[in-house]
């Protein structure tokens, strides 16, 4: 693994502190503002300093719909952070932040970014007016998605996934070979069916818009090498920290929810008695196997 060292240290942003600091597995949390924590990184770090970046941002959908849970009808109120302030300043929020991220990306970095249809146009829009050049976009099918109450609409079982680079410029990293294993030899496409998150994932508690692990694992794999460092701005409930650990990535993860970065920490202890046991020098590293993400493609 090559060593970054903690990229916050001596970071001073008023209101934000570190909640946990593994130097030994490369795995950083930090509780507070995002874009203020992202300035200061930036002023750090002025050449770039994360190889790739997993963001799931507000997705602005919390407006009194409903959708079905558990087999009941129930509201969507995900939290006031999820509550749509209308497109324009929705578009200015996103602008802000991915903004910043490209700020902290090297110049051969990418960004994943996560998005049903209330926001990833808005996020696809902000990416072409700052430069980034846009690689893929992923259509993430659920296979058991919750039905359409309303039998007005379509059942709504695919959410995007937006893949770019920093600049036109940069030679981003994929790493082929090892997406078409996955994909059984083919060459792997667009579409990626993979489930929900699995009971284990949430056994420490959950976020209300948690992704699966396999989903930001298969990401990972697919655009950095062993020991590159990770950002998630809104890393909520960790599942890109424990994806990093898992495929010997390191990772700086962004938190304004206490409660949420509670959960992370739990997930991540638990992961590394569950993937960090001694391996012989023969074996590969687990996560080059990496069972979670071989979902479907």
């Amino acid at each position: 693994m090559r060593p970054h060292g903690n990229p916050l240290q001596g970071l001073k942003v008023p209101g934000t502190k570190s909640v946990l600091a593994d130097d030994t597995h490369g795995i950083w949390l930090h509780q507070g503002n995002s874009l203020e924590i992202l300035d200061a990184l930036a002023a750090q770090h002025p050449d770039g300093v994360f190889d790739a970046i997993f963001a799931d941002p507000p997705y602005f959908l919390s407006n009194g719909g409903i959708t079905c849970h558990a087999g009941r009808m129930v509201k969507v109120d995900k939290g006031d952070w999820d509550k749509s302030r209308g497109p324009e300043l929705n578009h200015e929020f996103n602008t802000e932040w991915l903004k910043r991220c490209q700020r902290v990306l090297k110049p051969d970095g990418t960004i994943w970014v996560t998005g049903t249809n209330h926001v990833i146009y808005s996020v696809g829009f902000a990416l072409q007016q700052l430069g980034f050049k846009i690689l893929n976009d992923i259509a993430w099918e659920k296979p058991n998605p919750p039905p359409n109450l309303s039998c007005r609409y379509f059942t709504h079982s695919t959410e995007t996934v937006l893949w770019a680079a920093r600049s036109e410029r940069s030679r981003h990293h994929f790493n082929y070979q090892l997406m078409r294993q996955i994909a059984g030899g083919k060459q792997m496409k667009s579409v990626w069916r993979i489930g929900s998150p699995k009971g284990d994932e949430k056994r420490f508690g959950k976020h209300p818009t948690q992704k699966p692990l396999a989903l930001v694992e298969r990401c990972l794999l697919a655009s950095t090498r062993e020991g590159d460092l990770v950002l998630d701005p809104f890393v909520g409930a960790g599942t890109t920290a424990v994806a990093a650990l898992q495929t010997r990535r390191q990772c700086v993860g962004l938190e304004l929810d206490e409660q949420h970065l509670k959960v992370a920490i739990k997930r991540l202890d638990h992961a590394q008695h569950l993937f960090l046991k001694p391996q012989s020098k023969e074996e590969p590293w687990p996560a080059e196997r990496s069972p979670s993400s071989m979902a479907t493609n």
